[in-house]
């Protein structure tokens, strides 16, 4: 049986979530898109939390990441929880990615 985990989000991927659906909605003068992309993370978090083995191992002991267009939501796997720990643009310097744990 497949084991269900609730999708938790640690406060520093709200806030870099909440600013890139902002950025798009400054940017499009539409929440269209950012109600997309919402729905994209969410549907792949869901995916994830059934089957938290389908991300991409990081270097990182535990921690996974699944590629989303643009971006890779970094997560740890838990019994009963997925936490996702960062919400990554990948067109950004990746020197600058860190992965709070």
């Amino acid at each position: 049986m497949v084991k269900k985990r609730e999708v938790v989000w640690t406060r520093n991927s709200e806030i870099q979530l909440q600013e890139i659906l902002d950025f798009f909605n400054r940017r499009n003068k539409s929440s269209a898109y950012s109600q997309k992309l919402y729905k994209l993370f969410k549907s792949e978090l869901n995916t994830a939390a059934k089957q938290p083995e389908i991300g991409i191992k990081t270097r990182l002991d535990g921690i996974r990441g699944i590629i989303v267009g643009d971006y890779i939501l970094f997560y740890e796997i838990f019994d009963n929880k997925l936490l996702v720990l960062k919400v990554w643009d990948c067109r950004q310097d990746p020197d600058k990615l860190d992965i709070p744990k």
